[in-house]
């Protein structure tokens, strides 16, 4: 059977996520981009369930300020993607106190500081069995309630890194895990195609801290090789989370938006 055509004719109603539940993984940052997908997802009326596997306190607060400021569910769990039976039970958990899953945004993941000459292969490893493996958990275990359902979206964030070797950093393990990424998505999409549609985002250098402890000298090549000139801002992503959660994105599957300020444009 294939998907069917929402029922929503006004461009709002078919944005709207009211009545839906959407879980983030990797939500516990002050200004990462899964948080500000989760606001995005809230401001459009979803209830969110946002994970965390280190930062509890953030997690929580993040969980709190969401339902005050939007009004929404939202609940923050442990969970640990690159183990899949802490995956098992934050569906489980999410389920039992949701009552149901629209959409899972795999967002978890970690970076690389090195090339895979000075990178140990224990780090070779904690990359790939997070950035990889941990979203083939996600995928693995939401996707029995999806297809049970007839309905369900599942979006991926990959990165620009998953199409271009960034310059002048070296980080295969990165970079091979997100190509990895984008080419699940595209064959997700066309094994689940009776149920579900999959789709990946892939950012481009998005202020959110996490390269902070890179040398200023090579942020600043990377700057001057973005047309846009500026790195990009977490909040310029959430839009496109929206979107592919909603049934405004209802005829789009095994796609990847690259929002990088042009990077691979050039």
């Amino acid at each position: 059977m294939p998907i069917p055509v929402p029922k929503a004719e006004k461009l709002m109603d078919l944005l709207s996520l009211k009545g839906k539940v959407v879980i983030v993984t990797g939500a516990s940052g002050p200004r990462g981009m899964g948080i500000e997908a989760a606001r995005g997802l809230a401001e459009m009326g979803a209830d969110v369930a946002i994970t965390y596997s280190s930062r509890k306190a953030g997690g929580e607060k993040n969980a709190a300020d969401l339902h005050d400021t939007y009004g929404v569910k939202a609940k923050a769990y442990h969970c640990d993607i690159s183990k899949i039976e802490q995956v098992e039970q934050l569906v489980q958990d999410v389920i039992a106190d949701f009552g149901k899953i629209d959409a899972f945004i795999a967002n978890a993941g970690r970076t690389s500081a090195n090339g895979v000459l000075e990178e140990s292969v224990s780090d070779w490893h904690e990359v790939i069995n997070t950035d990889l493996n941990g979203v083939y958990h996600c995928a693995k275990v939401i996707g029995p309630h999806f297809k049970e359902r007839g309905t369900g979206s599942f979006v991926i964030t990959a990165s620009m890194s998953g199409h271009i070797a960034n310059y002048p950093q070296e980080q295969t393990s990165y970079n091979t895990a997100k190509a990895g990424c984008i080419h699940m998505a595209r064959s997700l999409a066309n094994e689940w195609r009776g149920f579900a549609r999959v789709n990946s985002i892939s950012p481009g250098y998005i202020d959110t801290g996490l390269s902070d402890f890179v040398d200023k000298k090579v942020q600043d090549i990377w700057m001057s090789m973005i047309p846009m000139g500026r790195n990009g801002e977490a909040k310029e992503l959430k839009g496109a989370y929206v979107y592919l959660c909603s049934d405004a994105s209802s005829y789009m599957t095994g796609t990847d938006l690259l929002i990088d300020g042009g990077y691979c444009a050039r």
